[in-house]
């Protein structure tokens, strides 16, 4: 039997946080009962609110609700989120609902990801976000990028490539997305 998507996304999601594999009691036990990681806490309801069904669905939204307010985080549950989502600190953290974002990403605290038109960032696979960094505009984030603290990004950014400075520049193609620990890979 095939696992759901929210089972799926969210043992993807807590692989990335400790680098081990976790059953749906575990995971229910981290996110609601021990609440160790409010990161992964506030992942698991957008998760829930994403993919629950019936009576999950309804309980993830307004959980999704209530931890968004809390941890100041605003990213919408119907944005297209890749496996192995990882809020580093879970605070802060704006991300428009038209913004479309793959596997293995990295937010950091302070990071805003928004557009004033219909077309939202795409931000590939393996990214790192530092602190206080943006995103503005449709631009598209290629795979294996490092977006360096502060940097603001208003232009498309190539594979492999590190960011850093206002505007953001590429300083570098060496060791690109070195900062993405325990990158969840599909069981295929």
């Amino acid at each position: 039997m095939a696992k759901s998507k929210f089972l799926e996304t969210a043992q993807s999601d807590f692989y990335r946080l400790v680098g081990r594999k976790a059953s749906a009691f575990t995971l229910f036990k981290e996110a609601v009962l021990l609440k160790r990681y409010r990161a992964f806490t506030y992942n698991y309801w957008f998760r829930m609110a994403q993919y629950g069904r019936g009576p999950f669905k309804l309980l993830g939204i307004l959980m999704h609700k209530r931890w968004s307010t809390k941890l100041c985080v605003d990213i919408n549950r119907a944005m297209e989120v890749g496996s192995g989502f990882y809020l580093s600190h879970g605070i802060c953290i704006v991300i428009g609902a038209n913004t479309k974002i793959g596997d293995n990403v990295n937010i950091s605290q302070f990071v805003n990801i928004g557009t004033n038109n219909k077309k939202g960032a795409v931000i590939g696979n393996n990214v790192y976000v530092g602190p206080h960094a943006c995103i503005v505009g449709d631009v598209k984030i290629g795979n294996n990028v490092t977006i360096g603290a502060g940097a603001v990004v208003t232009h498309d950014i190539p594979d492999g490539a590190t960011v850093v400075g206002v505007p953001a520049k590429v300083i570098n193609y060496d060791n690109p997305a070195r900062f993405i620990n325990h990158p969840y890979r599909h069981q295929d």
